[in-house]
């Protein structure tokens, strides 16, 4: 297909009719090459958003780094194992693929958008519990154990329950659909139980009071939308206004 059309202008320039190429196999190598140009600028917009986002929920700098870090790093041993299973042939024989071959153009799209969502459900889920208990006073490090403890219940429920789902399709009759349910099942297992529940914390612990620092300039500019409920503890009630008799 390339080869015809690098040739079509030679072509037309000897018989002055112009060629062009059309088809199932060209339409797909078109939409494969649009969605590769598109991805980094769909990917810097997925991060650039989360960071934000995080930025104003947690006020901190490294709070929304972490989480998108471990998206990135989620995202990426996804895409490794849908491509060492579906294209290289890995565990072919378990998984039932007898012809591997190229992915599906459009699964890094669906794995980033489904992905971002539910890593980032899970950030809010874990680190706004550890974000409360810091801002209500606790100790940095026990904010950290504490949010944990409320949090990893739902966390860990809610991953089960998508991992389940996703892997109800690995084993479909369509084999469309099938490195679709296993890099989403994959991926979910991953930044459930590996990124979001061992690593953020793991890192948050161990930076301790770093983990909330946000510059007094950045402070100033920044809304506070004061999830946690921490400007009703500073508040002082107001007194009752003196009865005055007539």
């Amino acid at each position: 297909m390339r080869d015809l059309r690098n040739s079509s202008a030679d072509v037309e320039a000897d018989t002055g009719v112009a060629i062009s190429v059309t088809g199932q196999t060209a339409a797909n190598i078109d939409v494969s090459a649009k969605l590769m140009e598109a991805m980094p600028l769909y990917l810097g917009i997925v991060v650039g958003l989360s960071l934000i986002l995080l930025l104003l929920v947690f006020r901190s700098v490294l709070v929304p780094l972490i989480a998108t870090a471990g998206f990135l790093l989620s995202l990426l041993a996804s895409f490794g194992a849908t491509v060492a299973i579906y294209q290289w042939g890995w565990l072919g024989d378990f998984f039932g693929v007898t012809n591997p071959g190229p992915i599906l153009s459009f699964l890094p799209i669906i794995l980033i958008g489904v992905l971002f969502g539910l890593a980032m459900d899970y950030q809010m889920f874990l680190v706004s519990g550890m974000r409360e208990a810091f801002v209500h006073g606790d100790d940095p490090r026990a904010a950290v154990r504490i949010g944990f403890s409320h949090g990893a219940r739902v966390v860990t429920a809610a991953a089960i329950i998508m991992v389940a789902v996703f892997t109800g399709f690995v084993f479909s009759h369509l084999a469309m659909v099938r490195p679709i349910g296993f890099g989403l099942a994959f991926g979910v297992l991953v930044d459930a139980f590996v990124v979001r529940m061992t690593l953020v914390p793991a890192a948050m612990y161990l930076l301790g009071r770093k983990a909330w620092w946000l510059p007094a300039w950045l402070g100033r500019i920044l809304p506070d939308v004061d999830v946690e409920g921490a400007r009703l503890t500073r508040t002082e009630r107001e007194p009752e206004p003196a009865l005055v008799r007539t």
